[in-house]
């Protein structure tokens, strides 16, 4: 099992693992979820995927496993900066405005998790091996491009595995029925881990 970041930079290094994200995307949010999303070419894709961003996939001989999406939270795009502010600004239909508990941090140090998955086929045997990997992956992330805290829409359950995976989460926002599934926007602290 191999963990990889993935830029706009790098991608090419990668054959077919940047397409496979987003083939897992589909398969985890378009078809096991059942959300309303854009897909072509069999991959899940949104305005949020753009040459800003960064994607992390753990993987093992080309099947992607688990990933992850990570956006400064300086970025911009039209009308668009990152999925949590923007549902903020009430520029997303379908996450409520009200989901943080403050307004949203625009910082260079600051950067969005969205995306989230691990892929419904991996055995329950593996599944935690699988999520410290993707963990380990994001430590090593922000390490290199000097991120200290994030935020992110999880699931509600996120305070069962959060001390697993030695992450110090608090809770950003309300829990919030999104599709089905309750979420809450969370705030990761990664300064402990940039030394």
């Amino acid at each position: 099992m191999q963990a990889t970041t993935l830029s706009f930079a790098n991608f090419h290094n990668h054959g077919e693992l940047f397409a496979n994200i987003f083939r897992a995307r589909k398969q985890s949010f378009i078809v096991q979820n059942k959300w309303d999303l854009p897909e072509v070419m069999d991959m899940e894709f949104d305005q949020y995927d753009t040459p800003q961003s960064r994607w992390i996939a753990v993987h093992h001989l080309g099947e992607v496993m688990a990933g992850v999406r990570l956006t400064p939270t300086t970025a911009r795009c039209g009308i668009y900066s990152y999925m949590i502010r923007d549902a903020q600004m009430g520029l997303l239909e379908t996450i409520p405005q009200d989901l943080l508990f403050e307004n949203a941090p625009v910082a260079p140090h600051v950067w969005e998790v969205t995306r989230g998955f691990v892929a419904h086929n991996i055995p329950s045997t593996i599944r935690r091996k699988v999520h410290t990997r993707l963990v380990m992956e994001m430590v090593r992330a922000s390490r290199a491009e000097g991120i200290n805290q994030m935020v992110a829409l999880l699931p509600s359950n996120w305070s069962r595995w959060a001390k697993r995976c030695a992450l110090d989460m608090a809770p950003a926002g309300r829990v919030m029925d999104m599709g089905g599934i309750n979420y809450q926007a969370v705030s990761l602290d990664f300064t402990a881990h940039l030394h």
